[in-house]
């Protein structure tokens, strides 16, 4: 392959959420309840199969960290992204169950790998990021629901590394179905986590799953509609995953047996379309699909970019859709909308519900033709007889900038002013409902934004006296 000439951004839709991810895997560790129905046992991260392309960088760097890290840096640096503006995914398995001391120099060694020097603590190094030329602004862990619920010490942990982001391991939201596949929690573990992630003020994402043993297609579009209806639920993102049958998972005898169908690339089409006008604008689907080798795939579809195939087909059918990935101003200029599509003449809406026994405030950012420029996590709770609001997201899409560069506004949209309007809003709408001091669960590279705006760190936030 050649290499990018000069001015050439290869791949650039990696950056077009504003962030630039860089996916960091775990060493193998079987989970601790075992083995799910449908999850292949390959001798490499629960879940994954030895030839997927994280798998393979990460064997060959022999699961170091920092230097996954390192290695994503010099690729991104020379497909000529920025790399100033770091999303960090720790993927593998259930992170959260790992040993203590494994948990803590992994983290640190990300963290020492940004900084480009080791540190004498992981205090230290995220204290160094801040400001930093590769700054860690989110940090998302994976894990599972009875995970965090049954260990006591979850929350305070994932707030001392610096972690923004969780993705929960959900995949449906039947009791029934949990026992028949091994899941090994229950829809109420799912109920108490997401809650309890809600109140520490950290997204919460959900990996569901579509065509499980026991379900169908009528089942799995009642959950989506339970998912965004029920109060209990309410996730912030989600990744959608169709089962598929894999080399090395239990489901093979099933299906060997004829007592077990994946979905047909159709029939899953089409459930993804019904369930796209489902989901609300303050979620996002950030993945469709799982990338399978197809030499571990024994039956399922193949197709790894089947998120297209839907977007074109919704947009064929002008169907409205309101999730927050499909009406990004950076997908909408790759896709080199007509000017007046992503005209600069934005309004501030501000959507509110009910979710985890909290109010949730969604502030966004569009256009007439409601696409997405910026968005803010507003969370408000009554504590006793105090009220406590948090940020728990704040931010501004568009291709990523790098840090201290000014956008020209009606062309992009980071680095415009964008992000102080959403916390001045936050801010106004949080001393309206009682708010003494606002918080806000900022990623380590942010928390220098946060400062300049008043905010002064506390804990694992940075904090703010509203006057």
């Amino acid at each position: 392959m050649k290499p990018p000439t000069k001015y050439e951004v290869r791949k650039p839709t990696k950056t077009l959420a504003g962030v630039t991810p860089i996916a960091v895997m775990c060493k193998p560790q079987k989970c601790k309840h075992g083995t799910c129905l449908y999850c292949p046992s390959l001798d490499v991260p629960q879940s994954y199969t030895p030839k997927s392309p994280p798998v393979l960088r990460a064997e060959r760097l022999k699961y170091n960290a920092g230097e996954q890290v390192l290695s994503r840096l010099k690729a991104y640096e020379l497909m000529h992204h920025p790399t100033d503006k770091i999303e960090l995914i720790v993927m593998g398995g259930n992170f959260p169950e790992f040993e203590k001391s494994y948990q803590y120099n992994f983290i640190k060694s990300c963290f020492d790998a940004l900084n480009g020097k080791k540190s004498s603590s992981l205090e230290q190094a995220k204290k160094l990021n801040e400001s930093a030329r590769h700054r860690c602004v989110a940090l998302c862990i994976e894990g599972r629901p009875d995970t965090i619920v049954n260990n006591t010490s979850s929350i305070k942990e994932l707030l001392d590394w610096g972690c923004t982001r969780v993705e929960l391991g959900v995949q449906c939201l039947s009791d029934e179905i949990y026992k028949k596949i091994n899941r090994g929690h229950t829809v109420a573990d799912v109920i108490k986590a997401t809650r309890m992630l809600k109140d520490a003020d950290l997204k919460v994402f959900y990996h569901m799953m579509l065509g499980l043993p026991f379900s169908n297609k009528k089942k799995d579009l009642e959950m989506f509609k339970i998912l965004f209806s029920n109060p209990d639920f309410k996730p912030d993102g989600l990744k959608i995953y169709p089962c598929q049958v894999i080399k090395g998972a239990a489901l093979v005898n099933l299906y060997k047996k004829n007592k077990y169908k994946p979905y047909a690339k159709e029939e899953i089409q089409e459930l993804i379309i019904k369930i796209m006008k489902i989901i609300p604008n303050y979620c996002r689907v950030m993945r469709i699909m799982r990338e399978i080798p197809p030499e571990f795939l024994i039956a399922g579809t193949i197709r790894i970019d089947l998120r297209k195939d839907i977007e074109q087909a919704i947009r064929k059918k002008k169907i409205k859709i309101n999730e927050i990935r499909f009406r990004e101003i950076g997908f909408a200029l790759r896709d080199k909308k007509p000017n007046e599509t992503i005209s600069n003449k934005i309004k501030l809406k501000v959507t509110s519900y009910n979710a985890s026994a909290g109010k949730e405030y969604f502030l966004e950012f569009i256009n007439k033709d409601n696409i997405l420029f910026g968005l803010l996590r507003l969370r408000i709770k009554k504590e006793g007889e105090n009220v406590r609001g948090a940020i728990r997201e704040i931010h501004v899409y568009g291709q990523s900038l790098p840090i201290g560069i000014k956008g020209k506004y009606k062309e992009i949209t980071q680095h415009s002013g964008l992000g102080k309007k959403l916390v001045k809003k936050a801010e106004e709408i949080a001393r309206k409902q009682g708010v003494k001091e606002l918080d806000v669960i900022a990623g380590v590279g942010v928390r220098e934004y946060f400062y300049k705006l008043g905010y002064k760190l506390k804990g694992p936030y940075v904090s703010k006296l509203l006057k």
